[in-house]
């Protein structure tokens, strides 16, 4: 027997034009690309949304067409997130910081029919622009005074775009199983692959991340989110704000310490969301300015692990709880989170700082477990560690235009991650499957010995990958970036990890560079590093 209910369907301007009815004096404040502050309310980015959806209207485009952005965090880009899902599109967020070839693939894969730009990727587009198929204009988001001269053919300008338009505009209903926006995951390994998410996928994320056990937003939070609207659409983040009415503080370009610190300062923000470069960033300012984040509460990092050392300095100097995310493109992105307990004040801090390492408890509609290789479920007692396995309403069932499904038999999804589950349900990565080091038949994470080492006061970064060895198979090598003004030595290094970690996994070299290398994300990129240092132990 089925219930009684209305069968109304969850779509993303239903997210917009409930904040305009509810929340219409609610701020979103961005630094522009062009440079001034802007501010408008939720009740302004409603109206400039439709006249949006009219434009595009007016343009050709149809139900599920593709547009593309490159774009910063800012309120030109927001009103793409509703205006182009809203009449039926897909808002394509692409990465600008990823390679030109992957970029190309992207654009091309993706099917773009216009692409929407900030000023600053004018010459990475024109750079490109030959090798693009089936782009019918770009649209550059911002003003006629601002407009560049470019040698890209069909060029509007957004604001001229919107300007002579309709406020008024009949939101379409569909089903809310239709897609709604498009991302690609970093391709670290092969191309990159497409994401393709729903409305509902996407109002159900919105939803699960905006609750008390993760980013707990309500109509009282000031949120900054710093993590890109380019990257997994920030964390659900503008979708989240519109539904509960948030203010939102755009950073734009601007991501160094110093500008970040200048909107905290004077926008107040409880709540940041970033990855950790940016974080390390912010308290380098704040530490040679002797500054203090008195507004902020909390600090959700993802994208990468936090150093045990950030975690300490958050909390110890500026009263501020780094809350661990984790999740991944395939997954909305956020799946998992160590939120503020009323157990953890009552913990000796140490432990607590233990604790707030892990990646923590999954969200609800997130089942999750640890499998071996081949298959067999681990038990989630905080010791056996496998292969992490996801599925729920937020989890991609195939990529984009492929036939085959990126579930096993069991309907599981394989994150590639290595991982413990604990008796009280926190998860732990150990290390991505490509990174764990097998040295003698016992696994060494790199990640862990990464995050003991940034602990010295004098590792800026630092780096462990597996490279070949006679006896053991592999070994771990640490590479570290100097922490400015600091000179440490490579008995300094191993002389501090002695009593942090199993003599077993201590580095058989330590080796001193000038700079990592990075994904687009942020993340480390060990790849060509593996490579690099394969044979090194053998050939010294």
């Amino acid at each position: 027997m089925l219930g009684n209910m209305m069968q109304g369907q969850l779509l993303i301007s239903g997210l917009i034009e409930h904040a305009e009815a509810y929340h219409a004096d609610a701020e979103i404040v961005s630094r522009t690309v062009e440079g001034p502050i802007h501010r408008y309310t939720f009740s302004d980015a409603a109206k400039r949304s439709r006249q949006l959806a009219n434009a595009l209207t007016k343009l050709g485009l149809e139900k599920g067409d593709t547009i593309g952005t490159l774009a910063w965090n800012t309120y030109r880009h927001f009103e793409l997130y509703f205006g182009v899902s809203g009449i039926g599109c897909v808002v394509n967020t692409v990465n600008p910081r990823l390679f030109p070839e992957q970029l190309t693939y992207i654009i091309n894969h993706a099917d773009n029919k216009y692409l929407f730009i900030d000023l600053s990727f004018v010459e990475l587009l024109e750079s490109i622009s030959a090798s693009l198929n089936g782009i019918k204009g770009v649209v550059i988001l911002t003003d006629n005074d601002n407009m560049p001269e470019t040698t890209l053919e069909n060029v509007i300008c957004y604001e001229d775009l919107i300007a002579a338009e309709s406020e008024d505009f009949s939101w379409p209903e569909f089903d809310e199983n239709t897609a709604s926006s498009l991302c690609y995951t970093s391709g670290t390994t092969g191309d990159p692959k497409g994401v393709l998410y729903s409305h509902r996928s996407t109002i159900l994320h919105a939803w699960i991340v905006s609750t008390g056990n993760v980013a707990n937003v309500s109509s009282s939070t000031v949120i900054l989110p710093v993590v890109p609207m380019f990257h997994v659409n920030a964390w659900g983040i503008p979708y989240a704000a519109a539904m509960l009415g948030a203010k939102l503080v755009f950073p734009g370009p601007a991501l160094d310490g110093a500008s970040v610190f200048e909107l905290i300062d004077s926008e107040k923000p409880d709540l940041l969301m970033g990855v950790p470069t940016v974080w390390l960033g912010l308290l380098q300012y704040l530490k040679e300015t002797n500054q203090t984040l008195d507004s902020v509460k909390n600090a959700l990092v993802g994208g990468a692990a936090a150093p045990r050392a950030m975690i300490q300095e958050f909390e110890e100097k500026h009263d501020v709880f780094l809350m661990h995310g984790w999740g991944m493109t395939e997954m909305s992105p956020l799946g998992t989170a160590t939120s503020r307990t009323d157990a953890m004040d009552d913990m000796d801090i140490e432990d607590r700082y233990d604790l707030q390492q892990k990646q923590g408890k999954a969200f609800f509609g997130l089942e999750m477990t640890i499998a071996d290789d081949e298959g067999n479920e681990l038990p989630k007692d905080g010791v056996a560690f496998g292969r992490l396995l996801v599925k729920g309403p937020t989890i991609v069932e195939r990529y984009f235009k492929s036939n085959q499904s990126a579930m096993d038999a069991n309907g599981w999804f394989d994150t590639g991650d290595v991982a413990k589950i604990h008796p009280e349900g926190y998860m732990e990565i150990v290390d991505r499957s490509k990174d764990v080091i097998k040295s003698g038949g016992e696994w060494i994470s790199s990640i862990d010995l990464e995050n003991t080492a940034v602990g010295h006061p004098g590792v800026g970064e630092a780096c462990v990958i597996g490279v070949l060895h006679e006896k053991w198979d592999e070994r771990p090598v640490l590479l570290i970036v100097k922490a400015a003004d600091a000179d440490p030595t490579k008995d300094d290094i191993l002389g501090y990890l002695e009593d942090k970690v199993a003599k077993w996994w201590l580095p058989d070299d330590v080796i001193f560079v000038n700079e990592l290398p990075h994904t687009a994300t942020g993340k480390l990129l060990k790849t060509n590093l593996r490579d690099e240092y394969k044979n090194y132990l053998i050939n010294k």
